[in-house]
């Protein structure tokens, strides 16, 4: 596993990010752990955590975007944070933009703010978490109606590696469904492996009783 992506699971770990216990997802699913990006709260966490994404971008995508999508609310906040970190690390300038959840009839006016999305753009989607692609469903129209835009694809901080609404993940449900390439700073996968028996800071945070429930889980929710 690559080195950023263990330090990310440690950062996520110590923002109170990722989480193990019992929790129920957007999608109501019981689930017993949770990624709550609400908690980089401090100007030093999101630039730690634009770094992060910059460097799974930088593997995953190089130079096929020029805008960087969040959508509304937690997307806006970390399409600013890594727009920074691509150009401060990779000298890629790009522009960042978001929506809002209503549209604005004044000023500028319209939905969107940040970067023109237009016929031609070449969009790159950030988001937090997909568990089961309704986020994406919507989101995508919204970049649509702005213009006949090229969307390259979506980069979330965890694939929960779980089904979406068939018996594929999420991520390539929606891979599939809109013809775009999908990736993730870490997977679940990476989590287990990093954490599964192995103190960090003096805490084993997935012990065998949290692997068998994390076990359990994916025997139902899991991609056959």
């Amino acid at each position: 596993m690559e080195k950023y992506k263990e330090q990310f699971i440690e950062f996520m770990i110590d923002s109170e990010v990722l989480r193990f216990g019992d929790f129920v997802t957007k999608s109501g699913r019981n689930t017993p752990f949770f990624i709550n990006t609400g908690f980089y709260r401090t100007g030093a966490q999101l630039r730690r955590l634009g770094e992060y994404y910059a460097a799974a971008i930088n593997e995953n995508f190089k130079e096929d975007f020029d805008i960087l999508f969040g959508p509304a609310y937690k997307g806006i906040p970390l399409s600013v944070a890594t727009s920074m970190s691509l150009a401060a690390l990779y000298g890629r300038n790009v522009e960042y933009c978001s929506n809002r959840k209503e549209a604005k009839d004044h000023g500028e006016g319209g939905v969107l703010l940040g970067g023109e999305v237009k016929d031609g753009s070449n969009v790159l989607i950030i988001e937090d978490v997909t568990t089961a692609g309704t986020s994406i469903r919507e989101t995508v129209p919204i970049l649509k109606a702005a213009g006949d835009c090229n969307i390259k694809g979506l980069i979330v901080s965890v694939d929960r590696m779980e089904r979406g609404t068939g018996e594929k993940s999420a991520l390539t449900e929606i891979a599939e469904e809109f013809s775009f390439k999908t990736a993730a700073i870490v997977t679940m996968s990476d989590v287990i492996e990093h954490l599964y028996n192995k103190p960090y800071k003096g805490t084993v945070y997935i012990d065998d009783a949290m692997k068998e429930k994390i076990d359990g889980y994916y025997e139902q929710y899991g991609v056959k």
